[in-house]
Order: structure tokens, then C-alpha cells, then sequence
């Protein structure tokens, strides 16, 4: 973070000082956990299921912080932040919150950002958001390794995008920072566009619109009202960068002052891939087509979904100055940066297994099988299995999607489909309706359950997706099976 006296704090958040010397200068970084403060850091005290972060407010200071950004009075030196209104403290989601002290406290940190943002900005601050349904990491992970030779950049790790994350990204930056690269959540309408307030994004991506949290927002169209906030936000000098292969993402250009850059396989596409293949571990290579010149792009990650996700870096370092050469080569050395996200890992007995289980909805789970069947079918044939648990948040559309997707399982001619816990039965009695299975699908309880399956029955040389949203917590059936290999 820049540096910043206390009274330079509390005047952003429209605090008071408790304790505390309005000259002392906060000069590291701003932290929520007591044990990762460093010497000239700002403490954030917010409240959690178990503990709350006012009791950890000594311990903070005593590890080096200069002060405490809190809800109430600590016994330590602090940034007193005033209460906010109920609407907004049931706006937030932190759990444990039950006295609005966190919101309260978010909503300082948010006008903190903001004032940083702003003194950064005239310096030649570049700050970039990306929505959507589905890819937002990944595609944040690419924009922040296409950009990083162009100059210092600051992106949030894995997906640190809510109401604390963001935030906290931006107090990452400094005098040094030429990119601030953020990726933007959104639970219901508003959520993007009070993102975009806490730090204006003047370069903005809308990667997709699909069915990630369908029972909150209540159709696709609701969500792509909400996902639009972002291209809404963007300063007349700004830039959108919309999926031209996403009808409602394409029609975002109508809402939107900037200048828009279409980007896709679609030919009305400025920035688009053709030619596209996919080698016999489904990484893409496809010719970069732009109005600055073509080049060669060879992925190294897995599945065709990522070749939209690279157009939308490619796009972003176009327009700040890369040349479509310079674009290429580095969209082809960029690694997987985030866990359990498309995570290939092979066993020395030849077991591979692709670990894509952090969260589903069900485009991501489409494109993950697809993905799974080509890696399945390209050269010599491997054995495929799918262990998939349940996508949540889908509302009423929840029994319907499951099912698809164990349609679609047999339909990409999976071997074995194995669907943990109950609340994904849909998708084992879809299989089991399209392809008259048997054995092939198989709904097993629990994640100890799918390790015993998949340990006595799997082979050498099997192919292995396992993929379900975060409360199913499948990536013990990932680790299990990588540890079991060692």
C-alpha cells in the first residue's frame, strides 16, 4: 500500500482515532489475519464464525501493525469506522457478522481502496476488471501474466474477488504498480457496480454468461443485467472487452460508453482465434488474428474453453501496447496459477488426474467433460471417469442441469460417471435414462465412499475429472488419489 498517516486513514474512511498517533505511518499491508502482519501493517478486525478479529487487536499491534481497523474500541491503537445502515451490512456476506461490525468495516476498507485508486490512477495506474459466469480466474491469472512484462501488476490470489478480496487487492498496489488487475463476483444486482466504485476499472472483460448462481439472481437474463455492470462502469475513454460468441454478453456493447473490442471465434471478432486444435491433452493452438497482426498461440492449458479466456488477456495487452508477437509468446508460456482448477497431474502408474474441482456450474462442468473426452480419445484410447458432485445455487433449474450433465456424460461416450452425495442424484439417473447404463454410473454417498470405487477399480493409463461446486469439497477425492499414487 502507499504510504499513509493514520489521520490519512481515518479521514478516507471517515473514522477516529482511539489511541493512536495521527503522524504514524502505515507502510505495509493491510491484513484480516493477525499472523500475516508485518512491520508497518494495518490490521483489519472483522468478525468470523469462530473468532472475531477485535480480540486479536493486541496481538496485531504486538506483531508490528501499526494500528487496528475496527468496528469498536480495542485495546490497541485503532481506526474507529462509523456503523453502516442494516440494508447494507445484509449486502454483505461475511459470516459471523451478526452485529454489522464487518460490514462496517468492509465498507471503510472499500473507501480506502478507493482513495488509493485514486492517488495511483494520475501516476499511470491501469485498472482492469473481469466478469463472468464462468473463467473469471483463470482469465484473470492470464491477464496478469501477459501483463506483467509490460510492468509491475497486482492481482488477487486464486478467487479473491468478493467484498474483502477486492479491497484487499487494491491495498496491494503502490507507487510502483502499473497494472491493478481485479476479478469481480457478484451474489445479486449491485455487487459488480459497488466493486467498480471501490476501484474504476478503465479496461473491463465480460467473459460469459451462464448459470452460476441461477437461484439467486433467478434467470440468465437477471444475471446478465448484473454481469453488464461492469461494461455500465467504464469510463468513455475505457475499453470493453466482450465475448462476441456469447449473444448476451455481445449485446453488453449497447450499455456501455467505452470503446468495445469484440473477442472470440465468431467473425465479427477484432481480436479472434481460427484455426483452433487441440493436441492429445486438449491444449489449444490457434492463430491470433487482431487488427495489429496475426501470430501462432500454443496453450499449455487444459481445454478449448481457454482459448476465449487467452483472447480476452490477448485483447487487454493489445490495447495497453503488446504486439500481437509479444502477445503470443507470452499467452504461451503462461502457467496454471490458481489450484484446483484444471490441475493435471499423472501418477507414475499412468493414472491421470485432471483436479478441476474448486467449484461447477453446469457450463464449466461441460466444458471440463469435453475436456476429459478429448484427452480420453486422442491418441492411444484411455479409459475416462468423471466424478462430479453437486453444482449449487442453481434454484429451481437444480434437478434439470444435474440430469443434462449425466446425459451429457454418455453422451461424450465417459466410460465411468461416479456422482457423489445425494444432491447430485440427478445427474447418475440422467446417465442411467440416456444410455440405459448399468454399472457405468454408479452414485456412491460420500467423497470416502468415491476414493474406495475409484482405488480398487481404477487402472493404468485411466483418465480421471473430478469437478463438483466448493461445499462438496471433491478435491479430497483429487488429493486422495494423487497421494495413493506416490
Amino acid at each position: 500500500m502507499i504510504p499513509l498517516t493514520l489521520r490519512e486513514v481515518a479521514d478516507a474512511v471517515g473514522g477516529r482515532l482511539h489511541d493512536a498517533d495521527p503522524d504514524a505511518v502505515v507502510t505495509g499491508t493491510v491484513e484480516f489475519d493477525s499472523r500475516k502482519i508485518t512491520p508497518g501493517g494495518l490490521f483489519l478486525a472483522l468478525p468470523g464464525e469462530k473468532v472475531d478479529g477485535h480480540d486479536f487487536a493486541a496481538r496485531a499491534v504486538a506483531a508490528g501493525a501499526v494500528a487496528v481497523l475496527a468496528a469498536r474500541e480495542v485495546d490497541a491503537p485503532a481506526v474507529v469506522v462509523p456503523p453502516v445502515d442494516s440494508a447494507h451490512t445484509r449486502s454483505v456476506a461475511l459470516a459471523g457478522d451478526t452485529d454489522g461490525s464487518g460490514a462496517a468495516v468492509l465498507a471503510a476498507l472499500a473507501a480506502l481502496a478507493r482513495v488509493v485508486v485514486d492517488r495511483l490512477t494520475p501516476g499511470g495506474l491501469t485498472v482492469v476488471g473481469v466478469t463472468g459466469s464462468s473463467g473469471k480466474t483463470s482469465t484473470k491469472d492470464l491477464i496478469a501474466q501477459v501483463l506483467t512484462p509490460m510492468g509491475a501488476t497486482v492481482a488477487p490470489p486464486g478467487s479473491f474477488n468478493s467484498e474483502l478480496g477486492h479491497p484487499w487487492t487494491v491495498l496491494r498496489a503502490d507507487e510502483t504498480t502499473r497494472h491493478l488487475v481485479l476479478e469481480l463476483s457478484a451474489r445479486g444486482p449491485g455487487h459488480i457496480a459497488a466493486l467498480c466504485d471501490t476501484a474504476p476499472p478503465r479496461i473491463g472483460a465480460v467473459l460469459n454468461v451462464g448459470s452460476a448462481h441461477l437461484g439467486e439472481f433467478g434467470s440468465r437474463e437477471d444475471i446478465a443485467r448484473t454481469k453488464g455492470e461492469l461494461a455500465e462502469k467504464l469510463p468513455a475513454d475505457g475499453v470493453a472487452v466482450l465475448n462476441a460468441d456469447d449473444p448476451l454478453v455481445a449485446a453488453m456493447a449497447e450499455r456501455t460508453s467505452a470503446r468495445v473490442v469484440l473477442v472470440g471465434e465468431a467473425p465479427s471478432a477484432q481480436v479472434r482465434a481460427v484455426d483452433v486444435v487441440l493436441d492429445e491433452q486438449a491444449r489449444a493452438t490457434f492463430r491470433l488474428v487482431a487488427p495489429q497482426g496475426e501470430a501462432t498461440v500454443s496453450l499449455s492449458l487444459h481445454g478449448a474453453h481457454h482459448v476465449g479466456n487467452a483472447l480476452s488477456a490477448a485483447a487487454i495487452a493489445l490495447e495497453l501496447g503488446a504486439t500481437p508477437a509479444e502477445v503470443a509468446a507470452r499467452l504461451s508460456g503462461a502457467r496454471r496459477v490458481s489450484a484446483r482448477r484444471m490441475e493435471v497431474i499423472t501418477r507414475p502408474d499412468g493414472v491421470t488426474v485432471v483436479n478441476d474441482s474448486y467449484n461447477a456450474n453446469p457450463e464449466s462442468v461441460r466444458a471440463a467433460l469435453k475436456t476429459l473426452a478429448t484427452m480420453a480419445r486422442t491418441g492411444n484410447r484411455r479409459r475416462s471417469w468423471a466424478v462430479l458432485g453437486v453444482m449449487g445455487e442453481l434454484g429451481d433449474d437444480s434437478v434439470a442441469a444435474h440430469d443434462e450433465v449425466g446425459r451429457l456424460a454418455v453422451r461424450l461416450d465417459i466410460n465411468r460417471l461416479v456422482v457423489v452425495g445425494d444432491e447430485a442424484r440427478a445427474m447418475h439417473q440422467g446417465a442411467s435414462l440416456e444410455g440405459s447404463w448399468g454399472e457405468e454410473s454408479v452414485l456412491v454417498p460420500d467423497v470416502d465412499a468415491a476414493v474406495a470405487l475409484l482405488r480398487a477399480e481404477l487402472a493404468p493409463g485411466d483418465v480421471v475429472l473430478v469437478k463438483a461446486s466448493k461445499v462438496a469439497a471433491l478435491w479430497r477425492v483429487a488429493d486422495a488419489l494423487l497421494e495413493a499414487g506416490r
